[in-house]
């Protein structure tokens, strides 16, 4: 299973619901990495990803994108394929 990281917020729903779909797919372990807690992580998320919301997911060294892109993911079948590192 590939690693995943994520970044967050403490109150958003998009972040919590991201997360319930992950671990519905097996996944265990998720680096959550808070940007209102730190506002310099969020500063390197956007230079990362060009974007400013959250939930902002990484596959591996793959950007998902937020949680809609996930959810397209899923539903296009590319996401347990991309967690498994195929």
């Amino acid at each position: 299973m590939q690693t995943v990281k994520m970044y967050t917020t403490a109150v958003c729903p998009y972040c919590v619901r991201a997360k319930q779909i992950l671990k519905s797919k097996g996944v265990d372990q998720i680096e959550e990495i808070r940007v209102d807690a730190n506002p310099g992580e969020r500063m390197k998320m956007m230079e990362i990803t060009g974007r400013r919301t959250v939930p902002q997911i990484f596959i591996g060294s793959t950007h998902v994108g937020g949680h809609d892109e996930l959810v397209a993911l899923d539903g296009r079948g590319g996401l347990m394929p991309l967690l498994q590192g195929a």
